[in-house]
């Protein structure tokens, strides 16, 4: 401990005496180490996090995919079941005594209009779960009592347990919550319980739930639109705690089995074919630790590759501070020849230097955890501008502290190693004739090895920005079929202020002429969602005298419930027919209009006007929507995807004739819009002021869910791309500044080291342009032997980067060109400066420096 103590003493005093040297390392270090921790920090809090819940290794999820939100009939292209009709979870459920409880979830999470006493409404995010919830994660309650499976039966009275995030944020910590009522969508829940803290659900998502209901209070919520008891809808998850010694795949071949038994009972599945289908049908089960990983699926790509894109910033860094320290030993050999002379052992120091090195990278390592302070909250706002209590912590954690101390170490050890090896090398003999007129250079090959190393892994990271924000500038600026331009939508809750279906029509009027009549207001565009909102509602399409669809032919259509002037809102032109007009009532022919997708593709070859068409699987519905119009095609839901066959409908007319549950829910549930989109003659500076006090002069009950610029709810698609831009972009001009500090650093010690010899040629007759080009040459062809190997690393990482591109392959040479030229012209730069400084030796200066 002694010895260790003065090695700590002297690596502190060599530290201080070399103040330049000291801040470059520390600050080289600080950014690569920081931009790793952060990056590490959003991995464990996302892709890593498990549920804050007893034992969450024996959870399992039955289903592995995210196949949101209410879905009716077989699922997927192979058979894999993931969503879950209530009918068909109790039948699980009953199936696998493997599971000592299997509880169920909502796969959506509404936005539900919330109001306590005499308070304003809110609109808060909730979820129905099953009565064994919280039993099954092995939670209680902070105060109060949690669900249970009491709560969760028919005549059981309204009960809900409120988040703690909530409970402090929206009912400012009242203790009086507990067994007080509160109005979910106009209807009366007694809050029973306040969840732990720290609880937030059995997902990792940006806005988690402020409250859970019981599965049981859902017709409660909803009365005629329930879907709780469609054997054949499916909406659900289930995730469950299994035995102790469970063999988890003879269970998943169980369930399997157990599903298949019960599609075979259903009338549902076994109609137009698909019989044939049911032996196909399967399901997956996946460890649940982590809960239901929607998130996890969505960011998983994008966050593992900048993780591996910011590990490239730490190479490169620590190439940098290699680099740096093997100059250093260079200075120091006649510092170490004494001490070897003196008796030191070689041991002794390499041990030294060791340490030295590790301190310095702990310190870099500690600049680094304040970087990754900043930059985790930076980066979480950028990609969750919309987050509420949102459960990923960016401050500092043990995990994260440990994490950067493991990379500071690793850094300090691994790349101290070379210096310490070649500095403890020095012979005694040097010392005493001069360590500078020794001819040997250890030190120099593996100096311009690293900057090959840097130049290499920067022509990786700039022709990786360069991709991502390529695919970016595609994304944001395709030609999205609408306009947006001063433009605002609106998001509304009118269930939640106690509209039912027959209010609606009266309600739609008075909306669109209060909003019309507002200044500047040129258009008002109703609908149950807008265009890029994140919405999407499918549905079969038979067309008239077609037969019953076969189960594997492609017969789905996007549709939506608009008002006449929609259309004209979001500047989408009909090319074709007529739109819809204020005749086309509830008691006229039953109209739609069509996109041009929709009748290249169910009506080739034909004039779409003046055809018919139904919705689902029955002959007898094929006849029933006469289409009137074609519109342009524009993109509804993925921006990535192509226009897909879209049809709308008029918001006040309804079909009657449905008989699959699932189809007169979604006939009912579909006219209550919940966009309203608002086109200005002109930029409006108070549109939010203007929306909220036109609300209230019509119903003080109706809230506004959210309120934003067309242009905005277009970006928010984007969000994850761009702060992968962004990241990349960063990452690459942070590596191109590192590799160019690096070239420079080793060009400098090469004209240090060789003054003399460049004194000898120059009074040789060496011209000042020989020199000049002499010394560009070596540090240029560390960059071309650099390029060399970076450029075929770049295809590789472009072709794995392609799934995460659009509208740019991996393999584009005018990338690979660009990121070539930027580190060309930074290590011309770099390289210039110390082979100007050669240039300018004076000979007979250059021959007294010995």
């Amino acid at each position: 401990m002694e010895a260790l103590f003065q090695d700590l003493r002297y690596a502190l005093r060599q530290l201080r005496k070399a103040p330049g040297f000291t801040i470059t390392a520390v600050i080289t270090l600080a950014l690569g180490i920081g931009a790793n921790t952060a990056i590490f920090t959003l991995v464990h809090g996302i892709l890593l996090r498990s549920l804050p819940v007893a034992d969450p290794a024996r959870l399992y999820r039955i289903g592995d995919t995210d196949n949101c939100c209410v879905n009716g009939g077989l699922q997927g292209d192979n058979g894999d079941f993931d969503l879950f009709s209530y009918d068909l979870y109790r039948q699980l459920k009953d199936s696998a005594p493997e599971f000592e409880q299997l509880a169920a979830m909502q796969a959506s999470q509404d936005e539900f209009s919330v109001r306590r006493g005499n308070a304003l409404a809110k609109s808060l995010r909730g979820e129905f779960v099953s009565g064994n919830y919280f039993s099954t994660l092995g939670l209680g309650a902070y105060t109060g009592r949690p669900l249970s499976d009491v709560d969760d039966t028919p005549s059981a009275a309204p009960a809900t347990v409120v988040s703690y995030g909530a409970w402090r944020t929206e009912f400012a910590a009242d203790p009086a919550l507990i067994g007080s009522t509160i109005f979910i969508q106009a209807r009366p829940f007694t809050v029973v319980g306040i969840a732990p803290p720290g609880f937030f659900g059995d997902r990792v998502t940006d806005r988690p739930p402020a409250f859970w209901m019981p599965l049981s209070s859902e017709p409660y919520i909803y009365g005629p639109d329930s879907i709780l008891h469609h054997p054949d809808t499916n909406w659900l998850y289930p995730l469950g705690r299994v035995r102790p010694g469970t063999n988890i795949v003879p269970l998943q071949a169980k369930l399997s089995t157990a599903l298949r038994q019960w599609l075979g009972t259903r009338p549902r599945y076994n109609n137009n074919g698909e019989a044939a289908e049911i032996p196909k049908q399967h399901v997956v089960i996946v460890p649940g630790g982590g809960g239901i990983q929607n998130l996890q699926q969505q960011v998983g790509k994008g966050l593992k590759m900048t993780m591996i894109l910011s590990s490239f910033v730490l190479l490169i860094a620590c190439a940098n501070i290699a680099n740096l320290l093997l100059a250093r030993a260079t200075t120091r050999r006649a510092d170490m020849a004494v001490r070897t002379a003196l008796g030191a052992g070689r041991r002794r120091l390499i041990r030294q230097i060791l340490t030295e090195s590790v301190l310095l990278s702990c310190t870099g390592g500690l600049a680094g955890l304040a970087v990754a302070y900043a930059s985790s909250h930076m980066i979480l706002a950028l990609a969750f501008p919309n987050a509420k209590n949102m459960p990923i912590d960016a401050s500092p954690s043990l995990v994260m502290l440990g994490f950067a101390l493991l990379v500071s170490l690793v850094t300090g050890v691994l790349f101290g190693t070379a210096p310490a090896w070649l500095s403890s090398h020095a012979q005694p003999a040097e010392a005493l004739r001069g360590v500078n007129r020794s001819t040997r250079d250890r030190s120099s090959l593996p100096q311009q090895a690293l900057v090959v190393v840097q130049a290499a892994l920067s022509v990786v990271l700039l022709a990786g920005a360069i991709l991502m924000t390529k695919s970016l500038a595609n994304l944001e600026h395709q030609n999205f079929g609408v306009a947006t331009a001063n433009r605002y939508v609106v998001h509304l809750d009118l269930q939640g202020a106690g509209y039912t279906a027959e209010k609606l029509p009266a309600l739609y009027r008075e909306l669109e002429d209060r909003f019309s009549a507002l200044p500047g207001a040129a258009s008002v565009g109703m609908a149950l969602y807008s265009p890029l909102e994140g919405d999407n509602w499918d549905e079969c399409v038979i067309q008239q005298g077609h037969p019953a669809p076969q189960p594997d032919e492609k017969c789905s259509a996007t549709w939506d419930r608009v008002s006449p002037r929609f259309l004209d809102a979001i500047g989408v032109p009909v090319l074709r027919g007529r739109g819809f007009t204020d005749q086309d009532t509830a008691t006229s022919q039953l109209v739609a209009v069509v996109n041009q997708t929709f009748a290249k593709r169910f009506f080739p070859n034909q004039d779409p006007v003046g055809q018919h068409f139904g919705m689902g699987i029955l002959p007898k519905d094929s006849g029933v929507f006469e289409i009137v119009g074609v519109f342009a095609d524009f993109k509804m839901n993925n921006p990535r995807d192509p226009a897909r066959a879209v049809f709308l409908r008029p918001l006040n007319q309804q079909y009657a004739g449905f008989q699959v549950p699932e189809m007169v829910w979604a006939e009912t549930r579909s006219l209550f819009i919940n966009s309203m989109v608002l086109k200005f003659n002109a930029p409006e500076q108070n549109v939010e002021g203007l929306v909220r006090r036109t609300l209230a002069d019509i119903d003080p009950n109706l809230t506004v869910v959210n309120l934003q610029s067309f242009d905005a709810q277009v970006a928010g698609n984007f969000d994850e791309e761009r702060i992968i831009a962004q990241l990349t972009s960063l990452f690459g001009i942070l590596a191109i500044i590192l590799a160019s500090v690096g070239l420079y650093g080793v060009t400098s010690y090469f004209v240090a080291r060789r003054t003399s010899e460049i004194g000898v040629r120059m009074a040789l007759g060496a011209t000042r342009s020989s020199v000049l080009a002499l010394v560009l040459r070596g540090a240029l062809s560390q960059i071309l032997i650099g390029l060399g190997l970076g450029i075929p690393a770049a295809l590789f990482a472009g072709h794995l980067m392609a799934s995460l591109l659009y509208g740019v392959g991996g393999y584009d040479p005018l990338a690979l060109a660009e990121a070539t030229l930027m580190l060309a012209l930074c290590a011309s730069a770099a390289g210039f400066i110390p082979a100007r400084r050669a240039a300018s030796i004076e000979p007979m200066q250059a021959l007294r420096t010995e």
